[in-house]
């Protein structure tokens, strides 16, 4: 009987450990999450584009201590449009936020970094940018407004 009241005294005292760990780690990098994409705004050669990603489109992007994903779907299931993803490693130094896209379904756009700057507020994740690709001819701001998604 002992050896089972210890064997539960231990398994909780390593649960209550590894999510005060993981809240640690969540304070210290509050970057860390699921993100959802609000709103997106694109400024290229003087010329404003901002999409609603509320509507038609669904995008996530996933961040952990290492690695970013993306994730974007189309709901309006439009012919051509579809699905895209990519991810890889990212570092973040105070407000710097540098991703290094290894891996996407466009695959011209893999190998190149994008650095950004990123404001946190409350549930709010706001990223400013620009994504330059010189051998698409892509040199263009990127802002977008992330809310962070609940378990």
């Amino acid at each position: 009987m002992k050896t089972k009241i210890t064997l539960v005294a231990l398994i909780i005292l390593v649960s209550c450990k590894q999510k005060t760990e993981d809240t640690a780690k969540q304070s210290a990098f509050p970057i860390i999450g699921t993100w959802k994409l609000l709103k997106g705004t694109l400024v290229e050669k003087g010329d404003t584009t901002v999409t609603d990603y509320t509507k038609n489109t669904s995008f996530i992007k996933v961040i952990n201590d290492t690695h970013f994903a993306f994730l974007q779907h189309d709901l309006a299931k439009a012919k051509g449009v579809g699905f895209s993803a990519g991810g890889g490693r990212y570092s973040l130094k105070d407000s710097l936020y540098t991703e290094h896209l290894e891996y996407s379904s466009a695959r011209e756009w893999e190998g190149n970094d994008f650095k950004f700057t990123i404001r946190i507020k409350g549930d709010t994740l706001t990223q400013t940018g620009v994504e330059k690709v010189e051998k698409l001819g892509v040199n263009r701001i990127n802002i977008e407004k992330y809310v962070r998604l609940k378990n």
